[in-house]
């Protein structure tokens, strides 16, 4: 039977108008701002403001004296459990009297008032009484254990690798190399901050429409906040003005704390986060400090890895434990070396917890890695593309883990055609030209080649599942709705094309509708580079049934074999027959009443994976990237310039091409904030840049004049069309390729980032002096 779209006809891969583009800039788009109920009240927090500390006294008598403040609800107002957390639920909702408060960000009370003017003058009325203690700022003052934020150590999380014989590989050596390196916090900046409206609902209990990555977590903390069954809260996701992982565990929090104003009054509460609360209280990318041990041959080759890291988890672990999977298996790099020895830590620390970021905890230690291999390469004196390709991951190698590689290894391409797309001969020869005669301004070229793991991995495999409910209408149209989150990534383009190709349908008639918990199960969360595979896949499943039903029908209807029936653009056709047009086929169908919606489910392939050696099958594949960087670095005020950029990502099939596109300038535009600019700075435990006048963001002003980007297309068996991810790949090539070409600038190694013009001069000065 003929169930596949034609390839002629493909809408897959084609240039397409983003599905969701009309509405939103013209402004008719919801988000949680929007959303308005009657009776609704306006919701502020009120925050510990000290690091660390005993909370004897919440005092809120000159709050409620205030007019239009409805009520100060606090830890005894919690209807449930008063604990939150994804993965360890070590985090009060709201800061208990007599319990410690563990930074400065902690909120205590959460202030209901007529207007978002009154809860904030209230919830500045409240007096805490807290008692401080000293507290625990720094990774290596932490790891002394002096003073335990949890339990018994500080150092609460370790994983590790262990392939080989790392001590053999480093006696075979030609070259050893050692240093350390600090990958600093990084703020996400999403253009909307976290917000909610929560409404008491009398089917479900609790309706929540908000700024939401991850429906299905909210759903799970609600109902153990308020003490209610799943089945009596709802998520329905707002649109989402931006994410980048700032918003898969935090909007949980979010939610809970206007849930407990909504549960006490009987009224729909709304809680928007002003920008400083946001950056004060809500997640950022993991600061991590680490050793790196390397041992190279005379000719390049990898011989042994060995890798220390220890990851600032802050006040609480949030989802550090599973960022820091990720950081294992990706902290050797993109390459195939016999012999890894990888230890990762997780350490509390009195700070803000940091979470989930684009990269999710692997950009720290591919910075790192990388700047290994590009000082090896010039040590070596091999050119650095050769030096990478020589250890590239191929089929039928073998990752850090001793993952066999099969299918889809676009590593080796990538680095073919960014040679190629930079003219990387010819551009070292102009910059070293130009360097010739410059004095005070100089240039330099950065490499870097990457690998992400896509998806949850081994570690997340037990969550790591899509559903997707497609229904087609009596007009022809079509209603999709998956459990992934549209953040402004572009995954409610992707759905349509996909449904587009199975049903045969116009594109303009495909309807993805925002996440509702309501109507599909949990799905997992929308991370990971995920949504394409699992949830395009899941509507695939969906589509491909209805699209058997349709060639059936259209068959019998005009007694013609269903093998050459053939659905496209909104016509059904057979051989040299005029065909029909969707809609009309489907009032047929209606009139038969052939069942007009399906269900689809997609689930991680099971992966073999020992926790105790890191050794096996981290994740079901791996996309690949290679960038060239060229930098200007002022000599005199450090001041760093990206002047070009040359950029190929393996994303096995580009479904949406624009989308991919757009993927790739952003990220990479992120991924140049964190090399260069984006330094959060803390005094005490307290956020210092806590707005965008002093948390510094690349502006368009800071985009490279020379952009060139590449696109391989190794498909991957198990993804739509062979479609992997591109989402967070995009982000994680650029800081190392941004820090090597400074290094390569300067002469000096770059060993932090963000490499500040401040730590630039530095690192010129002392290595001067």
């Amino acid at each position: 039977m003929k169930t596949s779209a034609p390839e002629r006809e493909r809408v897959v891969g084609s240039k397409v108008t983003r599905v969701d583009a009309v509405e939103k800039v013209t402004g008719l788009a919801k988000y949680a701002p929007d959303i308005y109920f009657d009776r609704m009240v306006h919701c502020a927090l009120v925050i510990a403001r000290k690091p660390h500390g005993i909370l004897h006294k919440i005092d809120a008598s000159r709050a409620q004296k205030l007019p239009g403040v409805f009520g100060i609800f606090t830890y005894k107002d919690v209807p449930g459990k008063n604990r939150l957390g994804e993965v360890v639920d070590d985090m009060p909702c709201l800061v208990a009297e007599g319990e410690t408060v563990k930074h400065y960000g902690d909120v205590v009370a959460v202030v209901a008032a007529s207007t978002q003017k009154t809860a904030e003058e209230a919830a500045r009325k409240v007096r805490l009484t807290i008692e401080e203690l000293p507290a625990v700022l720094d990774i290596e003052e932490a790891r002394r254990d002096e003073i335990r934020i949890h339990g018994s150590s500080n150092v609460s999380v370790h994983k590790k690798i262990r392939k080989g014989d790392v001590s053999k590989g480093f006696s075979r050596a030609d070259l050893i190399i050692e240093d350390n390196f600090m990958a600093s916090y990084q703020e996400h900046a999403y253009i909307e901050p976290q917000g909610v409206v929560v409404l008491p609902d009398t089917d479900y209990g609790m309706t929540v429409y908000g700024s939401i990555q991850c429906p299905y977590y909210v759903q799970s903390s609600l109902s153990k906040v308020l003490g209610f069954p799943m089945s009596k809260v709802r998520i329905i996701q707002a649109e989402t003005g931006g994410a980048f992982g700032g918003k898969e565990d935090v909007p949980s929090f979010v939610a809970s704390y206007a849930a407990v104003a909504a549960y006490n009054l009987k009224r729909p509460a709304r809680l928007i986060y002003p920008r400083e609360i946001d950056i004060h209280t809500t997640s950022k990318r993991h600061p991590v400090k680490s050793r790196y041990k390397m041992g190279f041959s005379k000719d390049g080759e990898i011989l042994a890895i060995e890798v220390d890291a220890y990851m600032d988890m802050g006040a609480y672990a949030t989802l550090s434990p599973v960022v820091m999977f990720r950081t294992l298996v990706h902290a050797a790099g993109a390459y195939s070396v016999d012999n890894v020895s990888v230890d990762t830590y997780g350490v509390y620390t009195n700070k803000v917890p940091p979470g989930a970021f684009r990269g999710f905890g692997s950009p720290q230690v591919l910075f790192a890695v990388e700047s290994m291999v590009d000082e090896a390469s010039r040590r070596l004196g091999i050119d650095p593309v050769d030096m990478r390709m020589k250890n590239a991951l191929r089929e039928g190698s073998r990752t850090s883990t001793d993952q066999l590689l099969t299918e889809s290894v676009g590593a080796v391409e990538t680095l073919d055609k960014v040679n190629e797309l930079s003219n990387w001969k010819e551009l070292n020869e102009r910059v070293e030209a130009f360097n010739r005669g410059s004095l005070f301004q100089k240039r330099g070229v950065g490499l870097s080649h990457i690998i992400y793991g896509v998806s949850l991995g081994a570690q997340g495999q037990h969550i790591d599942k899509s559903g997707a409910h497609v229904q087609i209408n009596r007009d022809g149209s079509v209603d999709v709705r998956i459990g992934g989150t549209e953040m402004g990534q572009g995954a409610k383009t992707v759905m349509a094309i996909i449904a587009a190709e199975e049903l045969g349908q116009k594109l303009s008639q495909i309807v993805v509708h925002q996440t509702d918990t309501a109507f599909v199960p949990d799905s997992g969360p929308t991370v990971a580079s995920r949504t394409t595979m699992f949830s395009g896949n899941a509507v695939r499943i969906a589509c491909k049934s209805l699209r058997e039903r349709l060639v059936k029908l259209y068959a019998e209807l005009n007694s013609c074999s269903e093998d050459e029936v053939e659905l496209h653009d909104g016509m059904i056709s057979c051989g040299q027959d005029k065909g029909m047009p969707f809609d009309e086929l489907i009032e047929e169908a209606f009139k038969k009443n052939v069942k007009m919606f399906e269900a689809g489910w997609y689930q991680s392939p099971v992966l073999e994976w020992d926790p105790e050696s890191g050794i096996g099958q981290a994740y079901i594949t791996y996309s690949f990237a290679s960038q060239v960087v060229v930098v200007e670095v002022d000599m005199i005020t450090g001041n760093t310039k990206v002047l070009e950029a040359y950029t190929v990502h393996d994303v096995g099939k580009a479904i949406n091409p624009e989308g991919v596109i757009g993927q790739i300038q952003g990220g990479f535009v992120q991924g140049m904030g964190y090399a260069l600019s984006e330094d959060l700075k803390m005094l005490n435990g307290r956020i210092l840049t806590d707005n965008f006048n002093t948390y510094i963001i690349p502006t368009i002003r800071d985009i490279p004049r020379v952009f060139k980007y590449g696109i391989v297309e190794d498909e991957f068996s198990e993804g739509p069309y062979g479609a992997k991810g591109i989402g967070e790949p995009s982000l994680m090539a650029t800081p190392p390729a941004i820090a090597n070409a400074i290094s390569r600038a300067i002469g000096r190694r770059i060993r932090h980032i963000p490499a500040t013009p401040e730590y630039v001069l530095n690192v010129i000065k002392e290595d001067a002096e």
